[in-house]
């Protein structure tokens, strides 16, 4: 068909000049058109006889195709992981039949270390979930298939249907029954029992119990023992397992010593208007610890190093990467501020914002909480007063932070009031030595009551 195509027009032609000295309405009739670009030429020959002669007529057939997207349902993959994370849950967001922008959620992958959304490439509807709810997932893996829509149509359909209903019009009040006439006479009495009533003792009265049904409210009042399960998620198990090798891996020790911080709320009540107005955020106690455990680390190597127990070396880290600890309604993360050795009060505050920004709004990734060389929990943001924070492994040591209260201490032969934090450091006793430990946390002490030490480089 197509090979006769290439000749086709050089024969029309010629029938057309043929056409025009003999029977032009028959002509006409039989050339009907040509059709250009993407459109198929069906040929259909015709024998017209005229002054003898015999023709060949084509008729050229053309239709109008509307674009028809052989690719409108597409297939969501899982995305990849990091190398340390091989699979995941799923937990859906959305399901068959919802409809959904381009980049909305439609799934959270709980992995051992953070999750990862999963938004929709394109606006459209949820066909089909090839993965349950809770199902195990790995890198690749499909998940969902999608229904291309038009960008604007899933999102006016949504704010139609979340558009209110206009509520229905009340019905006006009925009139009164009694719209007649006011009686003027009084209503007949009824007549008094002549016999005498049957006199009962009061104890002889027993009262009759209704039946009541038992609601939610009344269960939790009344005491009802009830009890429900619920699957641990992936990160609440990885943080039972890491605090149970923690435990039967590490000798661990802890050494507990105060703080008074009446200097460091002095400073920060002195500069905090100045420091918010230069650098946009506000001045908090966190970078004053992260800054004198930087400085402590370099004073103290030991502590920063690690235990190899594969190669039974010590690893000693020229570098002071500090993890934060952060309380997610998922479990706890430990993001990590890298090269504080390097950074200032303005920079380490800066790196916490943004840290606890991500973990607020679940964009932690596997990046931000790899590696670490020192951990810092602030148990005192829950108004805890002492506790023994637990080794983060493979890290060596963990400052733990309480919180502050006004306490009566014994300065210069007197007693003041001061405000006061009790701070704790675990470390494992394979590495670290009392010596070094007591030190490290004196060194602490000593940076934060008076931060003039770090300029002072003593």
């Amino acid at each position: 068909m197509f090979a006769r195509s290439r000749w086709l027009p050089r024969s029309l032609s010629r029938l057309a000049a043929a056409l025009q000295g003999g029977n032009g309405s028959q002509g006409t009739r039989g050339v009907s058109g040509l059709l250009v670009c993407h459109r198929s030429i069906y040929g259909k020959s015709r024998q017209l006889l005229e002054n003898g002669s015999k023709f060949s007529i084509f008729h050229i057939q053309h239709f109008r195709t509307s674009a028809v997207f052989n690719d409108d349902v597409m297939t969501v993959n899982t995305p990849a992981f990091a190398e340390s994370v091989t699979e995941g849950d799923v937990r859906w967001e959305k399901a068959v039949g919802d409809e959904v922008g381009e980049d909305e959620v439609v799934c959270e992958i709980e992995t051992d270390k953070t999750s990862v959304q999963v938004p929709a490439p394109h606006a459209g509807i949820i066909e089909e979930l090839l993965v349950p709810d809770g199902g195990k997932v790995e890198g690749g893996t499909p998940l969902f298939k999608l229904r291309k829509t038009e960008g604007g149509a899933a999102k006016s359909k949504s704010a139609a249907a979340s558009a209110p209903k206009p509520e229905a019009p009340t019905p006006p009040p009925t009139p009164a029954a009694s719209a007649g006439a006011i009686p003027t006479t009084m209503p007949p009495v009824p007549p008094v029992k002549t016999q005498p009533m049957d006199s009962k003792p009061v104890s002889a009265v027993k009262p009759t119990a209704s039946p009541v049904a038992h609601t939610t409210a009344d269960i939790g009042l009344k005491g009802f023992r009830t009890e429900q399960r619920v699957k641990m998620n992936r990160m609440r198990q990885r943080i039972a397992q890491r605090l149970k090798e923690a435990q039967n891996t590490c000798a661990m020790l802890t050494t507990f010593n105060e703080i008074d911080m009446s200097n460091i709320q002095e400073m920060r009540t002195l500069h905090k208007e100045t420091f918010l107005k230069k650098h946009n955020m506000k001045l908090g106690f966190m970078s004053a610890f992260v800054k004198a455990s930087s400085f402590a680390l370099q004073n103290q190597p030991v502590v920063n190093a690690v235990i190899d127990d594969t190669t039974k070396e010590m690893i000693y880290r020229d570098y002071i990467d500090i993890s934060v600890a952060v309380a997610t309604p998922k479990g706890l993360v430990v993001p990590v501020i890298r090269n504080v050795e390097t950074m200032n009060y303005a920079d380490i505050e800066k790196a916490i914002n943004e840290l606890g920004e991500k973990a607020r709004k679940n964009e932690l990734a596997i990046e931000d909480m790899d590696g670490g060389t020192f951990t810092i929990s602030n148990g005192g943001v829950f108004g805890s007063m002492f506790g023994t924070p637990i080794i983060n492994p493979p890290q060596s040591a963990i400052l733990g932070m309480h919180g502050i209260f006004e306490r009566p201490v014994a300065i210069k032969g007197q007693v003041v009031i001061r405000p006061m934090m009790y701070v704790a450091l675990t470390y494992d006793h394979r590495l670290i030595d009392g010596r070094e430990a007591v030190l490290f946390l004196r060194k602490i002490k000593a940076t934060v009551e008076d931060p003039r030490l770090l300029l002072l480089d003593i």
